[in-house]
């Protein structure tokens, strides 16, 4: 199953990216229940090894193309984010580690994968994937915009996409720029 998990998340990955024209140095915020992936409810069966799954899958497309994830923990942590320090040198961060039961499998995961990892509170990524119902909203910027995937599941969990844009200014005399719709 693990094998199927990584494909899903890398497909879910490439198709995000490819929709929300996300470029080096942008960030891709993901909330994962590993619990949801294999068809409990969220935090009843915490999983290492379906988070390093899709971890997998999301880095193998993200790295490449320079795109940061801020991989989301869980409501005991308050929903902090785990990120490479390039990717945030300035942010404000918070002390803590995450692990399986206080944090989720998929944060930790991301904690151990990543190079230089940090803990912070906020963040205002450019686009999201919510893989079981996992709340990532507060961590987009405004204006969110929902995105549908080809990949609407990974393994049992219900998976949802979102995009953001600049917000439109000036009324009715105003012109916008296309490509940034």
């Amino acid at each position: 199953m693990t094998q199927e998990w990584k494909k899903q998340a890398a497909a879910a990955t490439a198709e995000i990216c490819e929709k929300a024209h996300l470029k080096k140095g942008d960030c891709l915020v993901v909330g994962c229940s590993s619990s949801e992936v294999l068809g409990h409810s969220v935090g009843s069966f915490s999983s290492p090894e379906a988070a390093e799954a899709v971890l997998d899958g999301i880095m193998q497309v993200l790295e490449p193309k320079g795109v940061f994830l801020a991989a989301q923990c869980c409501e005991h942590l308050n929903r902090a984010l785990i990120v490479e320090c390039e990717a945030l040198p300035q942010a404000e961060r918070v002390n803590v580690v995450p692990q399986p039961k206080a944090g989720g499998s998929f944060a930790t995961a991301a904690y151990q994968r990543f190079k230089n990892p940090i803990a912070v509170e906020h963040i205002r990524a450019d686009a999201g994937l919510d893989i079981g119902g996992t709340l990532i909203g507060m961590h987009l910027k405004e204006v969110a915009v929902p995105v549908r995937l080809a990949v609407s599941g990974i393994g049992q969990a219900l998976l949802l996409a979102a995009r953001t844009r600049p917000r439109f200014i000036g009324g009715n005399r105003a012109v916008y720029d296309e490509t940034l719709l």
